[in-house]
């Protein structure tokens, strides 16, 4: 089975390298906002074209073969006459996130993209997270301890590529693309590669079908009884944080015409690397439990959930610091990287993910007769049906209800856990309790008892501007 698979690895660089690859980001952002200006000049070119002459005649590069055209031969010689310092993948790594940037725009704008609405590019800021992308030239894995970058050379790595390096010499992967970036301090590579896995075949043991609901009280309540506590990595380091950031709010920091002092950036240092272990710390959980779920049973049931509705902001109710701690606490459990995992690792070791309905009430349903709660507050820990007298923990309860969906989808052949039929008893969310059978379920069966959002009109207005003819683009230092 051929997958795509990155490798990451952290490097330890001497001086001279550390600059060297501070080079090459600073010359990929350099690119990005140069040509991002010189989109901006083109298209008030042609408004104002528009409005004069009705013809507009200036081309605005936009994809990533006319901005490389453009740079090449229009731009670098007179506004980076220095750019042979740097390998040419730098700029290209900026050119190529300039176009991916502009062409998501475009999509969103005429609702051919998923998710939410994309602004347009912004120009990025000299002390933003840094990095560049190779794609070309020599670059690769040289032994068990040292990769190699086009330009920089030979750089050795802290800790060892040997799985790596056994691949690409057994001949079971190749290396596409190389994406070396900083993050507190510390220079990584990540490797993007074409890895042949081998099959998972029946052989294999494994246990039976889970469902397991992802919550805040605890990381992950698995239907086999099994829970998995939250490790609450971001409140564990709470008080540091604190401490660290009234630091730098003590200190002179950068300013408009003034630069950070060295005890500020100090501060800003040690609490950059606060956060780095705090997402290390989460990712590596999460691996752990990921892992284990999809090697060890032979199909995972996960809820559909809306992690950017239930984390919105509450500002305005009367309740948005509460609120504030609840977003915070569904955050640092990061239930999407959690499904993300597992939607790669269950097709990696050869087991089933099965995605449950949005609007599937796990938590309402009884795990013993079906019964379906009207309404159930988040404030009841306990689940008591009235019909069959089962007193359970509301988190078990759906998962339990959430492993019994592997049976619906098995018999309906779909595999985002829902049928078609909702049956006659389906009037209202209102009402006593009432058998549902398994199925889609409709927005009056949200686990908060409100109904799913209706579609709302849109209204777009433009400003009108001045028809003055515009300059010619120019780049600052700090764009």
């Amino acid at each position: 089975m051929l997958v795509t698979q990155a490798f990451r690895f952290e490097l330890d660089p001497n001086d001279k390298c550390r600059s060297a690859l501070a080079s090459h980001c600073g010359a990929s952002r350099f690119a990005y906002n140069t040509m991002l200006a010189y989109v901006h000049w083109a298209l008030d070119a042609r408004a104002f074209e528009k409005r004069a002459t009705g013809q507009p005649s200036t081309q605005v590069p936009w994809n990533l073969y006319s901005l490389r055209k453009v740079w090449n031969n229009e731009v670098k010689s007179w506004v980076a006459p220095w750019w042979r310092q740097n390998s040419k993948e730098a700029y290209n790594s900026g050119l190529d996130a300039l176009a991916r940037g502009l062409d998501a725009w475009s999509k969103s704008r005429r609702g051919a993209r998923k998710g939410r609405s994309v602004g347009f590019p912004r120009f990025k800021a000299k002390h933003a997270r840094r990095s560049f992308k190779v794609t070309t030239g020599s670059f690769g894995v040289v032994d068990d301890r040292h990769v190699k970058i086009p330009r920089i050379g030979v750089v050795r790595t802290k800790e060892s590529t040997v799985k790596l390096a056994h691949l690409l010499r057994a001949g079971t992967g190749q290396v596409l693309s190389a994406t070396v970036s900083e993050s507190a301090g510390r220079w990584y590579v990540s490797f993007c590669c074409e890895i042949e896995r081998p099959c998972s075949t029946e052989a294999t043991v494994r246990g039976p079908a889970i469902g397991v609901d992802v919550g805040v009280k605890a990381l992950a309540v698995v239907s086999t009884g099994e829970v998995v506590p939250n490790p609450e990595h971001l409140s564990r380091y709470a008080r540091r944080m604190a401490r660290l950031q009234a630091q730098c709010s003590r200190r002179a920091g950068p300013a408009k015409g003034r630069p950070p002092s060295k005890r500020w950036a100090r501060s800003k240092a040690r609490l950059r690397r606060t956060h780095a272990k705090v997402a290390a710390a989460r990712l590596d959980g999460l691996h752990k439990l990921t892992t284990a779920l999809a090697t060890g049973h032979e199909a995972v049931v996960v809820e559909d959930l809306n992690v950017a509705g239930m984390s919105a902001s509450a500002k305005g109710s009367g309740h948005w610091r509460g609120k504030a701690g609840l977003n915070r606490a569904i955050l640092d459990v990061a239930p999407g990287e959690l499904r993300r995992q597992l939607a790669y690792k269950t097709n990696w070791y050869g087991s089933t993910l099965v995605v449950a309905d949005r609007w599937y009430p796990s938590s309402k349903t009884c795990s013993r007769c079906k019964a379906v709660k009207a309404k159930l507050s988040l404030s009841e820990r306990t689940y008591r049906c009235k019909h069959c007298g089962l007193v359970a923990d509301r988190d078990a309860n759906a998962a339990t209800n959430l492993a019994s969906l592997v049976e619906a989808v098995t018999s309906t052949g779909t595999a985002s856990g829902a049928g078609t039929g909702q049956g006659d008893a389906l009037a209202n969310a209102q009402g006593d309790d009432r058998f549902m059978p398994l199925g889609r379920w409709s927005s009056a069966n949200c686990e908060d008892g409100r109904t799913a959002p209706q579609e709302q009109s849109h209204r777009t207005a433009t400003a009108t501007r001045q028809q003055v003819a515009p300059e010619p683009f120019l780049v600052g230092s700090d764009r």
